[in-house]
């Protein structure tokens, strides 16, 4: 089966050009394009409803939304327009749910106590879930409360949203959580091939608790790719400074990149969010090239190419391509063709 190929876009490059490299990847062959909903940037509803707009084939999912931000019925509103919006293709619509806890400490800032988030991102799923099928819901959780809603639609098609859930999971209870309830688990980047062996197994573990098999769970992996044959030596460079900013910022990709102590508590020193551009630039140069290739595609076309190889090899079902450099055309002719 070929495997699918999808771009990451978070706010690295202006809008308009993103519009133009969406109906540019569309028209190369790719297959999704995963939307950013992370930190304070750009809303990933309002950018997929404008990608939508302009394409005709791909599909969208927000890689991911945190679920503290909206209220359940809102959230299966929000996708329920851009289903509509969107259309189906080979008898299917063309939106994906993918929902996120957050993280600190962003989240502390905006006055979100992230509590048991296991528990909130079940009852979360759940209730969307439920809500997709456009029938009247009742729902008490500890989270989430629904007395009688449902999607009223009163003038369009208010047939069932066939909508696959995914969660964006990097702690080992998420991954398994998500193997067990969801379509599907958008997997973290920054992050090495033994990590995202580690995440499969685990996904795997949940879906069997749900009778389900690996086949049944779609694993589509944020993967950043720093690609350039003019200027690898750049390329280089700019993945340093994004695994500097990861490392300094979130502690659950700080954990599962393997990284050693010493160099994270290196990084944290001079780096912390939000961070100045000197900021990144002081702590890149503490980052080691290999500790760079370890966790992304980084360096040339064939060099980015064999990298994303060994992290299909390592489970993942659709790289999800997050372009560091200017160029986004650069990344989708390097992967139209496959691997």
């Amino acid at each position: 089966m070929k495997t699918r190929f999808a771009l990451y876009l978070q706010d690295r490059h202006d809008m308009q050009y993103e519009l133009e490299m969406a109906k540019y990847a569309e028209d190369r062959g790719f297959d999704e394009i995963w939307q950013a909903d992370t930190r304070l940037a750009r809303d990933c509803i309002v950018m997929m409803s404008a990608f939508l707009t302009v394409t005709k084939r791909l599909r969208y999912g927000s890689g991911v939304l945190p679920i503290w931000t909206r209220n359940p019925a809102v959230i299966a509103a929000s996708w329920s327009t851009m289903w509509e919006l969107g259309g189906k293709v080979d008898g299917r619509g063309r939106v994906m749910l993918g929902l996120g806890a957050w993280w600190e400490p962003i989240a502390g800032r905006v006055g979100v106590k992230r509590e048991r988030p296991l528990k909130a991102m079940r009852e979360y799923v759940e209730a969307c879930r439920q809500l997709f099928t456009m029938e009247e819901v009742t729902y008490e959780g500890e989270f989430v409360h629904l007395d009688r809603i449902k999607l009223d639609v009163a003038f369009s098609d208010a047939s069932p949203r066939d909508i696959p859930i995914y969660i964006g999971a990097t702690g080992d209870k998420m991954l398994e959580m998500a193997g067990e309830i969801c379509d599907g688990v958008v997997l973290n980047y920054v992050v090495s091939t033994d990590y995202i062996r580690h995440a499969v197994a685990l996904a795997e573990k949940g879906a069997k608790k749900a009778g389900k098999t690996l086949e049944d769970i779609d694993r589509p992996e944020l993967l950043i790719c720093s690609l350039s044959d003019k200027n690898p030596d750049a390329a280089m460079a700019e993945g340093k400074k994004l695994v500097a900013y990861y490392f300094a910022t979130e502690p659950h990709i700080m954990k599962a990149s393997g990284a050693s102590e010493e160099l994270l508590a290196k990084v944290q020193s001079v780096m912390g969010w939000p961070a100045t551009e000197e900021d990144y630039e002081k702590a890149a140069k503490l980052i080691p090239d290999e500790v760079v290739r370890n966790v992304m595609a980084v360096g040339t076309a064939d060099e980015c190419r064999a990298k994303v190889k060994e992290y299909i090899d390592a489970g993942v079902t659709c790289p999800i391509l997050f372009p560091m450099m200017p160029d986004i055309k650069e990344v989708v002719d390097a992967f139209a063709d496959g691997v």
